[in-house]
């Protein structure tokens, strides 16, 4: 596999596992209507990682003959060839961690998105278009609840500081490329993530000191024992995909 379909296949893992812990919220959120919400969220990132799925299987079938399909790559294969980061995969934890996992990562999709539009590879821009819309409006819901929690009761602030506490060490991931983001950005058909860094904390710490929760700092990005973009999961991936790819390795040949 060349290394921009394995780029476009980050892309679709970071979206599809996310989307899938979302997922496990629906009939247990606090209220109704976040309940809703959140459901809508992973069913726009599943939308998303199904058209980067088709994209990178369709590339792969030109270029090595394969006729692979998006259920393939969604299904069939085992953690260590995921390529989604290491925030995505963390358990849902209580609604406060479930809500600043989002905040987190819609930030950073939306600010990748808004870079991938400027893509060489035409169809890589083409889904960034379609999929800013709605990335938007989850950094709204997201940062709407950080500061509602934060900046809520007692309880809710120390949720808060918790959730920080377990998420916070994968945040360096995120920053780090690996060898298929300088490819992508080399070909100008995707960008590295560092080159809009910056632009992250500040827009996250903005949030957070309305939230009056403690304010992030860069720290030094030296490569973890576990990274997800290079395929070294926690044990929390293998929990999931056991649970998502059942039904599909139990009855082959089941599609969307």
């Amino acid at each position: 596999m060349d290394l921009i379909s394995t780029y476009i296949i980050h892309q679709a893992d970071n979206a599809l596992i996310l989307g899938h812990r979302n997922s496990e919220w629906t009939g247990h959120g606090p209220i109704l209507e976040q309940d809703i919400a959140l459901s809508n969220i992973a069913l726009d990132l599943i939308g998303q990682a199904r058209n980067f799925y088709q994209l990178a299987a369709s590339r792969i079938n030109e270029l090595s003959g394969e006729n692979i399909t998006e259920d393939d790559l969604a299904y069939l294969r085992d953690a260590p060839e995921f390529r989604n980061c290491l925030l995505v995969e963390q358990p849902n934890g209580d609604w406060a961690r479930t809500i600043l996992r989002q905040f987190y990562f819609s930030i950073y999709q939306y600010m990748l998105y808004k870079e991938m539009l400027k893509s060489s590879y035409p169809a890589l821009a083409a889904i960034a278009e379609k999929s800013i819309k709605e990335t938007r409006y989850h950094v709204k819901w997201s940062s709407e609840w950080v500061v509602r929690l934060g900046d809520g009761t007692e309880e809710s602030h120390t949720r808060m500081i918790d959730a920080m506490y377990v998420l916070n060490p994968c945040i360096a991931e995120l920053f780090i490329p690996a060898d298929y983001e300088y490819e992508a950005a080399e070909s100008g058909a995707g960008f590295l993530p560092e080159s809009f860094e910056s632009a992250w904390f500040e827009q996250v710490n903005r949030i957070l000191m309305t939230a009056t929760l403690p304010e992030l700092r860069a720290g030094k990005k030296t490569m973890q024992v576990l990274s997800g973009k290079n395929g070294v999961h926690s044990e929390h991936l293998v929990h999931l995909l056991a649970e998502m790819q059942f039904l599909q390795r139990t009855h082959p040949g089941n599609v969307w």
